[in-house]
């Protein structure tokens, strides 16, 4: 078929699904169905230590439990870490990562320590403090110790230097029903992100982007809590000149403090409602996915 679109879910098998995973897989899936397109499964296991085959057997079953069909084999990420190091070097090559060695609780102190001075130290968009950025302007011989050191580091992303190569304002597009409105990024709003670690050639920002172009996803629908991250990816996708996908950030499910269900936070998983006696059906009316409308 020309032209069909294309979407993914893609969840990670670090802890049991709940019901805000099926809503995501769900509205995913309906809104696939209902405009002809291909629906795909991701597997994000980059984390190899949490995520576990038992989870992720379990999570397929979740998946099939509440009637999510995907169309093709899939993909899991932790056996694409080569072509995630690909571009990694692509990366280096333009001089947009650097080694980053400051540990959680050495950002904090040097925070800690600023905020101290009755000043204020910038946040990112989820609240964490963005990296002081101290190696950023470290010299070949430098970064060299620290790649061939035995401490551990981080390769974050230049975002500063990689805005510079643009004089045009970037920006993705965001679609919710029949309208699709521009959405300005504002990467800058995050400092300089991981893209990879010692141990580990990609993180989130790196292998979504590079997953949905080698997978030819021409829609992401997800959650609200990863949109203002899409800044980060449409610069990742205009440095990589990967193509960009449409996106639609749905509402979250949430608890009755009205926090977003969480593995994290022990949040019911749909093992433990199967188990509690909820069928599919039940989990089905619960989400009410029949007012959600396709792209």
């Amino acid at each position: 078929m020309m032209n069909q679109p294309v979407f993914r879910f893609a969840p990670s098998p670090n802890g049991h699904l709940h019901l805000g995973h099926a809503y995501s897989a769900l509205l995913n899936q309906k809104i696939a169905r209902e405009s002809g397109g291909k629906l795909l499964l991701r597997i994000e296991d980059i984390d190899t230590t949490r995520c576990t085959p038992e989870l992720e057997s379990q999570m397929l079953q979740d998946l099939e439990w509440i009637g999510f069909e995907w169309d093709e084999a899939p993909r899991r990420q932790s056996q694409h870490f080569g072509e995630y190091r690909d571009y990694l070097e692509k990366l280096d090559k333009m001089d947009l990562i650097y080694p980053a060695t400051m540990s959680r609780s050495e950002i904090k102190k040097f925070i800690t320590s600023y905020e101290d001075q009755d000043k204020s130290w910038p946040r990112d968009p989820d609240g964490s403090p963005i990296y002081p950025g101290k190696e950023r302007d470290f010299d070949t011989q430098s970064r060299e110790e620290i790649l061939q050191s035995a401490q551990p580091y981080a390769l974050r992303f230049n975002t500063q230097k990689a805005l510079k190569l643009y004089s045009e304002r970037l920006s993705w597009h965001e679609t919710n029903g029949l309208k699709t409105e521009q959405v300005f990024a504002h990467p800058n709003n995050w400092g300089d992100v991981i893209l990879a670690r010692k141990d580990t050639p990609t993180s989130y920002h790196l292998c979504c982007v590079i997953d949905d172009a080698i997978q030819d996803i021409t829609n992401v629908v997800r959650g609200k809590d990863l949109y203002e991250a899409t800044s980060i990816h449409v610069l990742l996708q205009k440095i990589l000149v990967l193509p960009a996908p449409l996106y639609h950030h749905h509402k979250l499910i949430v608890d009755d403090k009205n926090q977003k269900l969480s593995k994290s936070k022990k949040h019911k998983s749909l093992k433990e409602l199967r188990a509690s006696g909820f069928t599919a059906n039940d989990v089905l009316e619960l989400l009410n996915l029949s007012d959600q409308k396709a792209l």
